[in-house]
């Protein structure tokens, strides 16, 4: 046995270079992937979609705000309303149930870039604070509950999840479909007194 490795010293030295490279590469492998963990971990967004009510002096607004609680930017790719789990293209049904007398405010959120801390109010309705009592708030407050609003995001490297009004937990997609109707630009056409388009992209 000795002397098979006195008379095959090269290939025990090829050998153990062989090895030495294989445990070189699975390192080399190994911290590739821990940097790609730590990059993807250093910016991941984390939105946040939530109806609010403020009553102030002089007004009251209901509306809805998404914010990046995250810690990179969101790119958000569609948004989706639904009313009791079935989803609607307009407000339509909701305006429906509040009096008259509002104004109306709307940013299209479809493709924006939100960066951490960053929020946006996609939807406001506002009223004069004597137009809008309590009982009336209330039954607005009621329909309200049955709304939920569907926010797919995803963030520099293509990681994509869906969050939702009603505060469940983000879930991982592995892409977002991108929206037929932009429903807050439809929303804000419908301020202007005409029918304009509201496809995305339009």
């Amino acid at each position: 046995m000795l002397s098979w490795f006195k008379n095959n010293h090269q290939t025990l030295t090829g050998v153990g270079a062989m090895l030495v490279g294989v445990a070189a590469l699975f390192v080399a492998w190994d911290q590739a992937r821990v940097m790609r963990a730590q990059q993807h971990g250093s910016v991941v967004p984390v939105l946040q979609v939530d109806g609010f009510i403020q009553s102030r002096a002089e007004r009251r607004d209901l509306g809805l705000r998404i914010v990046n609680n995250g810690v990179g930017p969101a790119m958000i790719q569609s948004v989706s309303l639904l009313r009791s789990g079935e989803v609607v293209t307009d407000f339509d049904q909701l305006i429906s149930f509040m009096p008259d007398g509002f104004d109306r405010s709307w940013s299209s959120v479809n493709g924006r870039a939100l960066a951490p801390g960053g929020e946006v109010e996609p939807a406001t309705f506002t009223w004069a604070r004597g137009q809008l009592d309590e009982d009336e708030l209330g039954a607005l407050l009621d329909e309200w509950s049955y709304w939920t609003v569907e926010v797919c995001y995803c963030s520099v490297f293509d990681r994509c999840w869906t969050t939702t009004s009603d505060n469940e937990m983000r879930l991982p997609v592995d892409t977002c479909q991108m929206p037929v109707v932009d429903i807050f630009q439809r929303f804000g056409n419908a301020d202007r007194g005409g029918d304009f388009p509201a496809e995305a992209g339009q």
